[in-house]
Order: structure tokens, then sequence, then C-alpha cells
């Protein structure tokens, strides 16, 4: 199996969930990661900091450099890539992870609220990625992964949230846009997104018990990313991945492993048809 050994990784949002997953499955690999995120002390009910992550990563053999990171601000970020670029020498692979979610209704929305999904979810996105890009184009096999669904343009997906649905679906224009603008440069864009919930603190937080109970570990999304992560970058780019899929194109057939609960029905999530 193709490996990311020494591949230099900056992953947004790695303090908890899908973040920390992939960031401890690269590690298995000898990579050395960049856990972007703000959280730098515990919280009171969610686990995980950049420094825990960062423990995690370097007993698994990863190099680890946890940065205190808030995506919508320039400065942080312009530095958080500065330093990476001084620690580990040039940077391989972008994860952009870092996502708020909000399911309120345009009536309920409040513009704080949008403004926040707005900058996190787009803003964020767009600016790592650009500010990434001319590292990235010095890299041999270079990657940007974005957290993102498929833009399908069925309007039940707009109706319930549309400023949250718009909210992702900029993330998969970031994804759709610079795989075209950066293909000659051999930079791979592409999106990955679960075909079923996940069970991470914004499930738990966001939708009844029964659903976190009726959805996958996080490991699922960071097998997945690793499998499009060692791809080749100027022969994958521009797709709009999902998990279940990108396993099964492996032969995995059983992925009962990656189940909260083998025995519960899954719980399919939204914007997968």
């Amino acid at each position: 199996m193709a490996s990311l050994k020494d591949k230099v990784i900056f992953i947004t949002g790695a303090s908890r969930g899908i973040g920390r997953e992939i960031a401890l499955r690269c590690a298995r690999d000898g990579a050395k990661i960049v856990i972007a995120a703000k959280t730098t002390e515990a919280h009171p009910t969610l686990e995980g900091t950049i420094y825990t992550v960062a423990e995690e990563v370097e007993k698994l053999g990863g190099k680890a450099l946890p940065l205190c990171v808030d995506v919508r601000e320039e400065e942080q970020v312009t530095q958080a890539i500065a330093k990476t670029v001084e620690t580990f020498g040039g940077m391989d692979i972008l994860v952009n992870n870092a996502s708020a979610i909000n399911l309120s209704s345009t009536e309920e929305m409040q513009m704080k609220r949008f403004d926040l999904i707005f900058s996190v979810n787009v803003r964020a996105t767009f600016m790592c990625s650009k500010l990434c890009i001319p590292h990235l184009k010095k890299a041999k096999n270079p990657h940007i992964l974005n957290l993102s669904p498929p833009l399908n343009m069925n309007s039940k997906w707009f109706k319930q949230h549309v400023a949250y649905t718009m909210s992702k679906y900029g993330m998969s224009m970031c994804t759709l846009g610079m795989a075209e603008e950066f293909k000659a440069a051999g930079i791979a864009v592409n999106s990955l997104w679960p075909k079923t919930t996940i069970a991470t603190a914004a499930i738990a937080v966001n939708f009844p018990k029964e659903i976190y109970q009726a959805s996958r570990k996080p490991t699922i999304m960071a097998d997945a990313a690793h499998i499009i992560l060692t791809s080749d970058s100027r022969k994958v780019t521009g797709n709009f991945f999902i998990d279940e899929k990108v396993l099964k194109e492996q032969g995995m057939t059983n992925l009962d492993q990656y189940a909260m609960h083998p025995s519960a029905p899954l719980y399919p999530d939204i914007f997968v048809d």
C-alpha cells in the first residue's frame, strides 16, 4: 500500500473528530502532521486539544506540530503555514477539515451565525488553499482535500437549512474550480463526504441520540482520505468522493468494523441521495 511517510500534512480542525482521525491515520505512515485548530485547553464535554492529538500522533510514529489557529484569521493562518515550512521544509497536503454547522431555517438563522458558517466553511477553505498553494506547487504529489459534499442541486437539500447548504457547497465549489485551475501544476483538489452520519461531536449536539448510535466511526473517513491522499495527484483530481464507495473500490466489501452498532440500521448523511 502507498505510504504518506515523511509527507507534510496540514490539517485544519484536527483537535477532534474526523480531523483527528485523519491525523492519526497519516501518523501511522510516519507523516509530519500540523494540527491546526483553536482548542488548546480541554473542553468540559468535548475531548481533545491540539496537544493531546500531537501526543497521539507522536506515539503512532508520526511527527507533530500543534499550532493554535483560528482559520478565520488570515494572519494566524499565514503564520501557521510559515511555521510549517520552517519546521518541516515544505508542504505536501492540505486537508480543509475545519467546519461549522448550523441547521437553522432562513427565518431562524441569526446573521452572526450565518457569518460564522460562511467564514469557517467557505472563506477559510478558500484562504487556506490560496495560502498553501505556492508551497504545494513545489511538492512531488500535492493534494488538497476538502471535507465537503457532492454538488447536489436537489431542492430538498436547501429547503430546511439553505444557509448551511450554501456554506458547504461553497467548499465544494472550491474543489470544482481549483481542481481545474491548478491541474497543470499537478495539484489534486478533491472533496470527501460520508455516505452515513459520522459519530462526531457535531452529530451528538445537532441530532437525536438515535442518529449518533446509527452512525459510523470517524475512522472510515480517515481510511478513505488515506486512499485519496496517496493517489497520483495528476490523475485523481476534481472528484466528489463518498467514503463508502472509495473503500469498496479498493475491495473492502464488509464495512461493519466502522459501525457504532453493527446491528443498527445506518443513518444516511445529508446531501447524499
